[in-house]
């Protein structure tokens, strides 16, 4: 057992670095009571490849320490462990021996921490364990199981009171209050009232010695029982003006469930206990005003009043509660593909009512609609359903054959229709696309004959600039109208695609393009000059390799549904059992890759694509160098899987 001085030493240095941050006082004094400290000279071994596991992990605290594999009986170099950098812990996990060899690059300061207390640390701890899954990521054996647990533990973070929880079947619950003020009955009303006022609190519940609630006094209740009637209230107890007996719940109650309580009852605070009766411990409350806050909050209630709205000028404020619902669900952990199915309904509903007002508008003007089917389709980020923030529009029309007679008037009315919608768009927030892949422009908005006649030459005859068109083109999502005709155009393509091996290839040449972005330093690969100098592009330098890689095997594999990219790679892993673990890998990876973007972007009000490395914590480094392991992964996968060194350009 280390001694106090040690220990409060110790205690000191781990405070510095994830997970270790996030431990209480009293965890992060136990841990540091069972660290030994160690120090090691320049160019000794700590472990071998292949040997079996220490009982400890280590920790740098001072020097570095350098990993490196065989590889045709040389040693290479794969990573660096700096300050505050943990390894030797995957084998804690793994019950495998070591995977490469340490050695200590200059003197060092490392704590070794064993491995049993390691492991009732992870088992006791989410934010703890969901830190060590983003390593397991980076190619841990049994890492699938890590993968599906740290998504779970993800609910675990929404800690913040009042706070809606969003759960996959679009129910939402409410998080009761945890710090629940509670008293005895037997103390004065003067007593209470005054805890009240010190704890900021409006209803204080009163329990008996086994915390079971048998009452609550509201400010309601002293304005209304004591200030009103001028009680004594320092010598009167609490039980003479409560409301008993208190109204008891459980804790998974959701919105709807609370409003028809409200109604019902006409109660205005809820007791949560633990079995939902007055028999059992009190562990939060909920008050009417969380009722109503969540309420606000629900994303159906927000797509309903879309569809409800009379004019143009009232989509801008709702698709801006949507922005707000972004940020609440980023700072609760709420689940990333859960996020953006709310984003994409949200974006989806927008489209719909402004194809709505188009429509109208162009009666209103004169014009007749074409007796021809048609389908509005997203492209690029919104047609994965990945467009969390309002950048570029990317979108066109398919409609069907009209006749030679019908074919100019149809082309007239559906160029028109794709202005009136994009400007609607363009009003709500999204920017005119740079580009003009837009179904205000002629060349996108195009009979099916003329698509499948696009999409032919892209993939029989390929060419730089069919790349571009390919990450975009390829991923549309038909939003309103005929789905049949996206569903027809997406059949043919396929077809295509197995005709013309080369464009797989092709595509995945291009997949390539952007190596892992970091040095051999570890240092991230930044932008060198422009207005972005010193900036990590996230998108282009660790988002697009991992979106065109799903791409490439989705197309391949002839997979026919519209997904975003974390879907894909879930329908890659089911279809392809030697690739289930990368794919797996890669579809956490690029969850928080989308979290990453997101909340960097609403933080800057802009598009969150760049990002200074400087203004990332530890943890958020660490995080992005394991997945960039993860890319680096996918690459050389595909450099074989295609026999990408044969093929030149």
């Amino acid at each position: 057992m280390a001694s106090n001085t040690i220990v409060d030493r110790v205690k000191t240095e781990l405070r510095h670095y994830p997970p270790f941050d996030q431990l209480s006082e009293e965890m992060l004094a136990s841990l540091a009571a069972q660290v030994v400290v160690r120090y090691f000279e320049e160019g000794e071994i700590i472990f071998r490849k292949g040997d079996a596991p220490k009982p400890f992990a280590f920790v740098v605290v001072k020097g570095s320490v350098n990993l490196y594999d065989t590889l045709n009986d040389e040693d290479v170099l794969i990573d660096i462990c700096d300050e505050g950098d943990i390894f030797g812990v995957r084998m804690l996990f793994a019950h495998d021996n070591y995977y490469s060899t340490s050695k200590v690059a200059e003197e060092s300061l490392i704590y070794a921490i064993p491995v049993e207390h390691f492991k009732m640390l992870i088992e006791s701890e989410p934010k703890i364990a969901l830190f060590f899954a983003a390593e397991f990521a980076a190619g841990m054996p049994e890492r699938e199981n890590s993968l599906v647990h740290a998504i779970a533990l993800r609910k675990e973070f929404a800690e913040s009171p009042c706070k809606p929880v969003l759960v996959e079947n679009d129910t939402l619950q409410i998080r009761a209050i945890k710090n629940v003020v509670t008293c005895s009955p037997d103390i004065s009303i003067q007593k209470a009232a005054k805890i009240m006022a010190e704890r900021n609190v409006g209803s204080i519940i009163m329990v008996t010695e086994n915390r079971f609630p048998i009452g609550i006094i509201t400010d309601t209740d002293l304005r209304k029982k004591v200030v009103a009637v001028e009680e004594n209230i320092k010598s009167r107890p609490v039980s003479e003006i409560m409301s008993s007996p208190v109204f008891t719940i459980s804790g998974d109650q959701t919105v709807a469930d609370m409003i028809i309580l409200m109604m019902k009852t006409g109660l205005r605070h809820f007791c949560v206990t633990e079995d939902g009766t007055a028999q059992s411990s009190v562990i939060g409350l909920i008050s009417e005003h969380d009722i109503v806050t969540a309420e606000g909050n629900n994303p159906s209630v927000l797509i309903k009043e879309i569809m409800q709205a009379q004019e143009i000028a009232a989509l801008p404020p709702e698709r801006e509660k949507a922005e707000n619902l972004l940020v609440s669900y980023l700072q609760q952990e709420v689940a990333i593909h859960f996020i953006s199915n709310v984003v994409t309904e949200v974006n989806d509903a927008i489209i719909l009512k402004a194809m709505s007002f188009a429509q109208a508008s162009l009666a209103a003007e004169g014009w007749n609609a074409p007796e021809v089917k048609f389908c509005w389709l997203s492209l690029g980020s919104e047609g994965r359903k990945e467009q969390l923030l309002r950048t570029d529009q990317d979108n066109a029309i398919l409609y069907e054959e009209p006749t030679p007679e019908e074919a100019e008037a149809a082309k007239a009315y559906f160029l028109a229709l794709g202005e009136k919608v994009t400007q609607t768009l363009i009003a709500c927030g999204f920017k005119k696309c740079p580009a003009d892949v837009m179904a205000s422009n002629p060349k996108w908005c195009k009979p099916l004959s003329d698509w499948k006649e696009y999409f032919q030459h892209w993939i029989l005859s390929p060419e730089p600039m069919a790349l571009m068109h390919a990450s975009i083109f390829f991923d549309f999502r038909p939003v309103y109208g005929e789905v049949r005709l996206a569903d027809e155009l997406k059949r043919f393509i396929l077809e295509k695609v197995v005709a013309g091996r080369g464009f797989i290839q092709f595509l995945a040449k291009n997949a390539l393009q952007n190596p892992p972005p970091l040095s051999f330093f570890r240092n991230f690969i930044v932008e060198h000059g422009g207005k972005h100098a010193n900036e990590f592009d996230i998108k282009s330098r660790a988002m697009m390799p991992l979106c065109d890689a799903a791409r490439v095997l989705t197309y391949e594999l002839g997979i026919k549904d519209y997904l975003s990219t974390t879907e894909r790679f879930e329908k890659i892993a089911e279809k392809e059992p030697a690739l289930k673990e990368l794919a797996q890998e890669s579809a956490m990876a690029y969850e928080i890759l989308m979290r990453i973007r997101a909340a960097n972007g609403l933080k800057n009000q802009n598009s969150g694509r760049y990002i200074n490395p400087n203004h990332l914590n530890k943890l958020e480094r660490q995080t992005l160098r394991n997945i960039f392991k993860t890319i680096e992964r996918m690459q050389n996968t595909f450099n074989l899987r295609y026999q990408l060194d044969y093929i030149r350009g």
